[in-house]
């Protein structure tokens, strides 16, 4: 017998602005028949072919640590500076960036959702395909 992850959770401290974040830059969607609305204490967003879902979940505390689990985001029309940039646009804050760190091609930069979680964005698909191999 086995199991399969049935949708990633997020604990939040406003569960319908943290999931409009996530919703646009994912370009992600609501669920059909529950749209996520303002004061809503879990707002459910899925990938637009169903195959990922995130719940962002209101809870009364703070983020105080690191996140012990987090997005990696690979830009597929775009290249990861560009991305960096978009995402910075729409509030994201960069934490650290890593590029190059095991040689020229490689790493990543670890960001910020308005609400402080963390996730990081890699090289985009086009920049892998055009990296001999």
């Amino acid at each position: 017998m086995t199991s399969r992850i049935s949708h990633t959770s997020i604990d939040c401290r406003n569960a319908y602005e943290l999931s409009e974040w996530w919703r646009q830059l994912l370009d992600y969607v609501d669920v059909a028949d529950d749209p996520n609305e303002p004061g809503h204490e879990e707002c459910m967003i899925l990938a637009r072919d169903g195959s990922h879902h995130v719940l962002f979940i209101e809870v009364p505390e703070a983020k105080t640590v690191k996140n012990r689990l987090h997005f990696d985001l690979r830009p597929t029309d775009r290249t990861q500076q560009e991305e960096v940039d978009r995402l910075v646009g729409v509030g994201a804050t960069v934490l650290a960036d890593c590029r190059g760190q095991y040689g020229p091609g490689t790493g990543w930069v670890t960001m910020a959702d308005p609400e402080g979680n963390e996730f990081c964005v890699l090289r985009g698909d086009g920049e892998l395909a055009a990296t001999p191999g």
